[in-house]
């Protein structure tokens, strides 16, 4: 069989499934791609929608990966609109909407994640808000630039919690944050640094309560009125913005029986338990050397890179996929990268290079390294400086022991390190 007769589906027009098509075509993959999606949008970029165009510094349309006539132009059939209901490893085959059979020579598994819900008393009331795609993005910045967010109840202390806090605070309105641990981002960056982002917010005027959940979203008419929390405390609330972390989405992968373990298990090729399906972005749990174990990595460079990643494997070409997992984030004055992997227990020590006390208000440079018992860096934060990242990578990469006094030391350059 030819290259050309054959058909490659990819499951998922997420930037992963969107870059991933891509790259066949700039491969050299001449048979048909088809590309099928549950949104209406074509492929875009899920950061903005909580930092650049939420806070209005950047237009709708520069979130999208090509804009809509790309795709034809290069002979990639976008099915959006579409979701797939079911996976046939055996006949190869996948269903769209439960009525639609589509046969596929390989497929690739770019479905990303899905939200997780508060199911509690309310939950459907007007402005009780998530925030995962291009439209919802629209409706919660509509509402902050309108004005009518006055009261903004933030219920999770993660990413996505804490960028839509600054940019409310940006709107003007008032905001409290609820979380269930102790400190923001603590099981993602440990005591010492989520201190930091909480101070952060407080200084900007932002209000927690930690240590409790949400009960219930009490209502008037339909439209939310007040956040009523664990010990009965009522919160009043005009908007409750829901981000308590996202799960793989797996179905499809369950349903052909693949090997799914926190994520659509894969190799380090990205090919899963069949030899014909691949994985990436969100869903896919992949070997990490960094890390010591396969994990699943839920931000923007695993969906960027991973994409093409998965699309060379699908060609045959040999693939590696091993990075040093990489995120970052804006909030108000603060523009941080972090590369590594930090967990409960695999870090012994905060080490800081410069101080982050805020001054006047602002937030300073400074970087932020995570050591283990064996004084190897695990990860680091680069906070307010661009041009550390990959020497942070190279850091965390080399697995090398460092003498902690001389990485806090900002007149040693990290390259000797």
């Amino acid at each position: 069989m030819s290259a050309d007769d054959r058909t490659f589906v990819i499951i998922g027009a997420s930037l992963a499934g969107g870059k991933a098509a891509q790259t066949l075509r700039e491969e050299g993959f001449a048979g048909r791609v088809v590309l099928v999606g549950e949104e209406t949008e074509p492929p875009y970029e899920r950061p903005p929608l909580s930092k650049e165009y939420l806070t209005g510094d950047q237009p709708r349309e520069k979130a999208f990966l090509h804009d809509e006539g790309w795709w034809a132009e290069q002979g990639i059939e976008l099915m959006l609109g579409r979701r797939a209901t079911m996976l046939d490893a055996a006949g190869r085959t996948v269903t769209l909407d439960g009525v639609e059979e589509l046969r596929y020579d390989k497929l690739l598994l770019a479905t990303g994640s899905r939200v997780r819900t508060l199911h509690v008393p309310g939950h459907d009331l007007h402005h009780v808000r998530y925030l995962r795609t291009v439209d919802e993005a629209d409706a919660l910045r509509a509402q902050l630039q309108g004005g009518s967010a006055g009261k903004v109840v933030v219920v999770g202390a993660g990413w996505i919690g804490l960028e839509v806090a600054a940019a409310a605070r940006g709107y003007g309105a008032d905001v409290t944050v609820v979380e269930r641990d102790e400190l923001p981002l603590r099981r993602v960056l440990g005591d010492e640094v989520g201190a930091l982002f909480r101070d952060l917010h407080a200084a900007h005027g932002v209000g927690f309560r930690f240590g409790t959940g949400v009960r219930e979203f009490r209502g008037e008419d339909g439209d939310l009125r007040a956040v009523v929390l664990d010990d009965g405390t009522e919160l009043p609330a005009d908007m409750a913005l829901v981000a308590v972390g996202i799960a793989p989405a797996t179905e499809l992968a369950v349903a052909a029986e693949l090997t799914v373990d926190d994520g659509v298990r894969t190799d380090g090729a990205l090919r899963t338990s069949d030899p014909h399906i691949y994985a990436c972005g969100d869903v896919a749990c992949t070997p990490n050397s960094v890390a010591g174990r396969a994990i699943r990595v839920e931000h923007w460079s695993n969906a960027f890179n991973g994409g093409p990643a998965a699309a060379r494997s699908m060609l045959d070409q040999d693939v590696s996929f091993d990075p040093v997992p990489y995120f970052f984030t804006d909030q108000y004055d603060l523009g941080m990268e972090f590369s590594g992997w930090v967990e409960p227990g695999r870090y012994q020590r905060v080490v800081l290079r410069g101080d982050p006390a805020l001054v006047d208000g602002k937030v300073p440079e400074y970087l932020v390294f995570w050591v283990d018992g064996a004084s190897r860096v695990v990860a680091g934060m680069n906070v307010n400086i661009w041009d550390q990242t990959d020497h942070i990578k190279a850091l965390v990469s080399s697995g090398r022991a460092v003498d902690p006094d001389r990485l806090a030391d900002p007149s040693v350059p990290l390259t000797d390190l």
